[in-house]
Formats: structure tokens, C-alpha cells, sequence
């Protein structure tokens, strides 16, 4: 098991017990989440290393992995994905201001969004650790797709956009995987990182059963307060935060089966529905958020 002595994101040393999270997807084991004094930064302590974390991910039910995944929670991720693959597609290209350029797509699992890009005639490439999920987006999508420990041979600055959908707080290697999004993107690229968003309103309100803790499988919690000095600190410029407000829905259906709800779709769907309405308000307070990263020119 991996523990920390300081914050992963900035390394303090001020960091302190914040909450007790089960894993309530597969294994049942509990997982203690530290925060960081300083920069508010939450991360998983104890969590499993980089090779062992990989029995966390095997269940037919970890739909970004499995297409063929049932039931009506997972009926509800597949429709939230469509409807988003159009909204990704378009926010890549008024982003980067190009109707063609090269992609990496970190996490693409089963290809979906890379196929989509390269439909419109994107050079794409995909990073996926997940065996089946990699060769089934290279099998029915046709797309360029490497293992998680290979991006390092990527020339630098070759790159127009990097995306990360909900990826980046899988990742074991946070800082030195993000120097290499930095390396490969070129002068005035844009990186995309959707992430879960710890000040949000389900997160307050679901607590320990929150299902976008995701113990262990998600090992760095996000806000907008910790991952903005994080970018900086990386040579990233944030340029725009934006709300992805279909995913509350989802976690909070997910997050009402955690807590022992009788009807957990019905009640997760209220309770999302309430919280999607408040964020309209308060964006930065919506469950997930992308944040939208440049790379400086000089």
C-alpha cells in the first residue's frame, strides 16, 4: 500500500485525516482519505500500488472498460455518453480553434470519444492500461492506441489537444504524468481534464457515500481551489472551468444505492435533478467540471 508523508499535489507537510470511504463498487474495503491543510487538496492514503490496483478495475460492471455492462444505472452512463460525445467533440474544436489537428485522449477505455474525433478527421491517439478496453477501440474504431507506460516515447510538442475525461485521478504518477501532458502538447495546445469536484453540492451532501470518491480506483479528489495552483504550478494556464451537469445525475443515483436507498434511481434522479438546478447558479459548484488548460507559447 502507498502512503504519503506530504500533499501529493503541492508537498506540504501539513496534511491531516479527513474521512472514512468504503469501496462500495467491488471490494467492500475501507480506504482513509487525508486532506491537505494548505491547499485543500484530498487524496486516497493507503491506496494500492500501481499493479495492484488493477484488480480494483475488474468487474463487468466498470462500464468504461465494458460495453456491454446492464442495468439502469449503467443504461443511464451510456445515454449521458452520448449525449456528451457531441458536446466534447465541439468544445475540442472551439477550444483549439482547429477543425483538424493530433489528440491524445488519456483513459479513452473503450474508444468511443476517440472515434468520434476521428470520425471529423482528428489524428488521434488513445492511452488505455486496460487490455480489452485498448483493443476494442483500436478493433471497432480503428484508432492509434498505447499502454499506460508509454507515453513517454511521445516526441514533444506533438501534439494539438490533450484530453483526460475523468482520468486524471486514476493516475499514479500525478505530477510526473502532468509534466508529461506539458512536454507533448504543443506551444499554445489545450489540455482538457474533467474531474470530480469535491466543493460540490452531492459531494456535501452524499459525504462518506459519495460515489465519485471511488476508493481506490480514485486516488486525488479535486476542487477548483487545489487542482487551479496544481496546473499552474505544472506551467499550465487555466483558461475556463466549466460544469458537466449530466454527470450529478449519474453519481447521485449511484451515490443514493451507497447510502441503502429503497429506491436509489428514483431518489437519485430527485436529488440530482436539485442539485443540477442550485449549480446553474453556482457553477463551480456542479459535481464534475473541465477544466480548460493552455500551454504557454514562452
Amino acid at each position: 500500500m502507498v502512503s504519503h508523508d506530504r500533499c501529493p499535489a503541492c508537498s506540504s507537510a501539513g496534511i491531516e485525516f479527513f474521512i472514512d470511504c468504503s469501496d462500495h463498487f467491488l471490494s467492500g474495503e475501507n480506504f482513509r482519505l487525508f486532506r491537505c491543510r494548505d491547499c485543500s487538496f484530498i487524496f486516497t492514503q493507503g491506496h494500492p500500488g500501481e499493479a495492484e490496483s488493477q484488480k480494483y478495475y475488474e468487474s463487468q460492471e466498470y462500464v468504461s472498460h465494458d460495453d456491454q455492462a446492464k442495468g439502469l444505472t449503467n443504461s443511464l452512463y451510456y445515454l449521458a455518453r452520448t449525449i456528451m460525445l457531441r458536446k466534447k467533440r465541439n468544445l475540442v474544436i472551439k477550444m483549439t480553434g482547429l477543425k483538424q489537428g493530433s489528440l491524445l485522449d488519456t483513459g479513452c477505455g473503450t474508444g468511443h470519444f476517440a472515434g468520434v474525433m476521428k470520425k471529423v478527421g482528428w489524428d488521434v491517439t488513445g492511452i488505455e492500461p486496460n487490455l480489452k478496453a485498448r483493443e476494442y477501440a483500436a478493433g471497432r474504431f480503428g484508432i492509434k492506441t498505447l499502454a499506460a507506460g508509454e507515453t513517454a516515447s511521445l516526441a514533444d510538442s506533438s501534439y494539438d489537444c490533450a484530453t483526460l475525461w475523468h482520468v486524471l485521478e486514476h493516475i499514479h504518477d500525478l505530477k510526473g504524468y502532468t509534466r508529461d501532458l506539458y512536454r507533448i502538447l504543443k506551444p499554445d495546445g489545450v489540455c482538457l481534464v474533467a474531474l470530480p469536484n469535491t466543493s460540490s453540492y452531492d459531494c456535501r451532501h452524499f459525504g462518506e457515500y459519495w460515489a465519485a470518491w471511488d476508493v481506490p480506483r480514485h486516488l486525488w479528489h479535486f476542487n477548483p481551489g487545489s487542482f487551479i495552483p496544481f496546473a499552474t504550478a505544472a506551467g499550465f494556464l487555466t483558461e475556463e472551468i466549466r460544469p458537466m451537469p449530466l454527470d450529478i445525475l449519474y453519481i447521485s443515483v449511484l451515490s443514493s444505492r451507497y447510502k441503502g436507498s429503497s429506491f436509489p434511481l428514483l431518489t437519485g434522479i430527485l436529488k440530482g435533478s436539485w442539485f443540477l438546478l442550485k449549480s446553474l447558479v453556482n457553477r463551480q459548484a456542479s459535481g464534475s467540471l473541465i477544466y480548460i488548460l493552455s500551454k504557454p507559447s514562452s
